[in-house]
């Protein structure tokens, strides 16, 4: 919740459930939202110090995203802001991901100035966006296939890790040999990513050797996600590099449940000082999904007076 445009609560309430089933399951996560909304709520009010009456306007995510917990945040934040007769904001899932640089706690922290290029990887998305202000981004860049999180989760998956796997192959590649199994360098044109190829790559490599020497995966698993974690920040940091030369970039940011990937961050840190650019990665606790940013990315739209209808239906797919 904003006050002033800082951040007074930021309350998430987690969905553990999906770890027994390896992944997220749609309607799980619908159901979760549906007996949680009405408490996470309440919660963030009272951390805040405010009524529902002191608010100004309410901001939800119409997309993209899973349309069951798409619709009960919708629902609620129409019923709300019509009960309270106050503005509605609909916001760009992917887009706030690029405003959580933008999130306020008090401190001064520096941010990136416009233009700016922006990595957004997470399980679901993989973009290069030229951010021109808080309202005007082009994606200049995206995955032909599969996300960075997706390979990273579907690599763990494959070695017994349990879900969400990405931070767990990040934990393990920290006592790993990066260059001691090699993958695929994928071929993609331009600026667009591919991670399929590594993500099959890897599959194969780990049944197969697992089948010819059982306990392969879990003896081998420091070096096996070390390596898988370097091929996906290989392939990133290589279009990264690409597009800061493309368009003349100053400043560059990552924001995205990857994001808090410190390998990512440190290798995209240097590249950013090799090429005479500033970087920057929101707080940790706002790169995965949050609703700190989805409230920042609201400020902006109504700002803008950029106000949605009490009729708007969430969209699961946008891009």
């Amino acid at each position: 919740m904003l006050i002033d445009g800082v951040l007074h609560s930021n309350v998430v309430a987690s969905q553990e459930v999906h770890a027994q089933w390896g992944g997220v399951v749609p309607e799980l996560a619908s159901r979760a939202h549906q007996e949680n909304i009405v408490p996470v709520v309440q919660q963030a009010l009272e951390q805040a110090g405010v009524t529902a009456s002191g608010l100004t306007a309410i901001a939800f995510t119409r997309g993209p995203g899973l349309i069951g917990a798409l619709l009960v945040g919708a629902c609620f934040a129409r019923s709300m802001a019509q009960a309270l007769n106050i503005p509605l904001l609909a916001v760009d899932h992917v887009q706030a991901h690029v405003m959580a640089h933008f999130i306020r706690e008090g401190e001064d922290r520096p941010v990136p100035s416009f233009p700016f290029l922006n990595l957004t990887v997470s399980g679901g998305h993989t973009q290069l966006v030229l951010v021109r202000s808080p309202l005007e981004m082009e994606v200049i860049g995206s995955t032909l296939d599969d996300a960075a999180g997706e390979a990273f989760d579907k690599g763990a998956k494959v070695l017994g890790l349990p879900y969400p796997g990405g931070p767990l192959v990040e934990q393990y590649a920290k006592t790993g040999d990066p260059h001691r199994f090699k993958l695929p360098v994928p071929a993609v044109p331009g600026l667009d990513f591919s991670f399929s190829g590594i993500k099959t790559a890897f599959v194969a490599l780990v049944q197969r050797v697992e089948r010819e020497l059982p306990g392969f995966a879990e003896n081998e698993r420091a070096d096996l996600c070390a390596s898988l974690q370097n091929a996906i920040i290989d392939h990133l940091v290589a279009k990264v590099r690409r597009a800061i030369r493309d368009h003349d970039i100053k400043h560059v940011g990552i924001a995205g449940g990857v994001a808090a990937n410190v390998a990512l961050a440190v290798r995209l840190g240097e590249l950013a000082q090799r090429e005479g650019a500033e970087f920057f990665v929101p707080k940790r606790e706002f790169c995965t999904d949050n609703a700190a940013m989805i409230a920042t990315a609201g400020a902006f739209l109504l700002e803008a007076g950029v106000l949605a209808p009490l009729d708007t239906v969430p969209v699961p797919r946008i891009y």
